[in-house]
């Protein structure tokens, strides 16, 4: 019989997956990218990240909001207008997204598929 003692078993960092609860889901990463060059107003936001619905940006910046990452700002009009920005904490997200596209863009360059010379 296998061993399954306190060594055999691992299990995922809290931290790690509390992380990937958030940015797991379609869309919130590609959001965040985009906030990273400052406040964005909402339909600016829609055309930045192609193919986001108007209800799926919404409710994803609504989920970046509440974990606090993400502030609402409403400006007067007419027109009404809104804008979202990156707090202190999602600022500090930059270095980490930064080296995931640069990581992306060594081991997924191909199309999405990690080349074979990095199979090894």
């Amino acid at each position: 019989m296998a061993d399954h003692g306190e060594g055999a078993c691992r299990q995922v960092d809290t931290g790690m997956a509390r992380v990937f609860e958030l940015f797991g889901k379609r869309w919130t990463g590609m959001i965040v990218s985009v906030l990273l060059g400052g406040p964005v107003f909402f339909a600016e936001l829609r055309r930045a990240v192609p193919g986001i619905s108007e209800r799926m940006l919404s409710d994803r910046l609504t989920e970046l909001a509440e974990a606090g990452l993400v502030v609402r700002e409403v400006e007067g009009g007419p027109p009404l207008r809104v804008s979202y920005r990156l707090t202190e904490a999602g600022r500090a997200l930059e270095p980490a997204l930064k080296e995931l596209g640069q990581w992306a863009e060594t081991y997924l360059a191909d199309g999405g598929k990690c080349p074979a010379r990095f199979r090894k």
